[in-house]
C-alpha cells in the first residue's frame, strides 16, 4: 500500500511538473536558436609576428597556435591559446624586454591585447612585472590591469597593488593600494 502511494505521489509531482511546462517554453526555444552566431576559425601553427614603427622593429613576438576568429556577426579576434613570448626591442635593435603569458586574446576592433594567466613582464632595467591579467592599450600606447601586480625591482623592492598603469616601455608605473617592502637608499633626517 505504501508502495502504491509513492507511486501516486511521485505521479503527480510530474504531471504537475509538465503542466508547469507550457508552450511558450517551446517558443522562446526557437526565438533562440534562430539567433545563431557561426563562427569561421583559421589556425596557424609556429606563428612569429614582427611589429614594427617607422621601419624600427618594436617587438617580436612567437606563439605555438594561433587561432583567427570571425563571428558572423563581426568584431574578429586572435586568440593564443597556448600562450605567447614577446621579446621587445631598443632603437639600436637591442634586446631590452619581454613579456610571455600562457594566454591571449587581441581584439582588432578594440585595439586592445589581454594577456592572461602567469603573465611576467621583464623591462630593459631588468625589473619584473607579474599578474594574472595585463591588457595592453595598442591606441593609447599603455599596459594596465585591474588585477593585482606584484612589481620586482632589481634593487630588491617589492611591491603589490591594484589598478597598475605603465607606458608600454615599462619605465616607469603607477599602482594603487600598494603594499610590499621598499628599500631606501639614504638615511632620513630626523
Amino acid at each position: 500500500m505504501k508502495k502504491i502511494g509513492f507511486l501516486l505521489s511521485v505521479s503527480i509531482l510530474m504531471l504537475l511538473f509538465l503542466a508547469g511546462c507550457g508552450s511558450d517554453d517551446l517558443k522562446n526555444v526557437s526565438a533562440i536558436s534562430a539567433k545563431k552566431i557561426t563562427f569561421s576559425r583559421e589556425r596557424t601553427l609556429g606563428v612569429e609576428i614582427i611589429y614594427s614603427d617607422s621601419a624600427l622593429v618594436k617587438a617580436r613576438g612567437v606563439a605555438p597556435i594561433l587561432d583567427k576568429i570571425t563571428p558572423s556577426t563581426g568584431g574578429a579576434y586572435q586568440e593564443m591559446i597556448k600562450g605567447v613570448k614577446i621579446d621587445f626591442f631598443a632603437k639600436d635593435g637591442e634586446k631590452d624586454g619581454t613579456l610571455t603569458s600562457d594566454y591571449a586574446i587581441k581584439k582588432d576592433s578594440e585595439q586592445k591585447t589581454t594577456f592572461k594567466k602567469h603573465v611576467v613582464v621583464k623591462n630593459s632595467k631588468g625589473d619584473t612585472f607579474s599578474s594574472e591579467e595585463l591588457i595592453w592599450d595598442e591606441a593609447k600606447k599603455l599596459f594596465y590591469s585591474n588585477l593585482p601586480v606584484t612589481v620586482k625591482t632589481t634593487d630588491g623592492n617589492s611591491v603589490e597593488g591594484m589598478d597598475f598603469e605603465a607606458p608600454q616601455d615599462f619605465s616607469s608605473y603607477k599602482i594603487t593600494r600598494g603594499s610590499g617592502e621598499v628599500k631606501l637608499k639614504d638615511e632620513l633626517a630626523p
